[in-house]
């Protein structure tokens, strides 16, 4: 494997994550979404692993939950950090 292939799919798995969390934080805004849609479960199941332990750190501001845009910013960092590991060794 390159490296180029390696940071190519590094980025693309970090968009896909960034993504499903705004959208289910998008989705946030429509209570009456059902929470038994497939569509809610997949983004649930892609999104709980790193938002639940956030949400357990991060403290809400009043109602707003800022664990998203914590989270994001930290994969952000991640994927800066990984990429230019990758980058250094190759």
């Amino acid at each position: 494997m390159t490296i180029s292939f390696l940071a190519t799919f590094i980025n693309i798995l970090f968009q896909v994550l960034s993504w499903a969390i705004i959208i289910r934080v998008l989705l946030t805004w429509f209570p009456n979404i059902d929470p038994d849609n497939p569509l809610v479960q997949i983004l649930r199941s892609i999104t709980d692993p790193v938002l639940e332990p956030a949400r357990r750190i991060v403290p809400s501001i009043g109602m707003i939950d800022i664990s998203p845009i914590v989270v994001l910013i930290v994969l952000e960092v991640v994927r800066q950090v990984l990429i230019s590991a990758l980058y250094s060794l190759g």
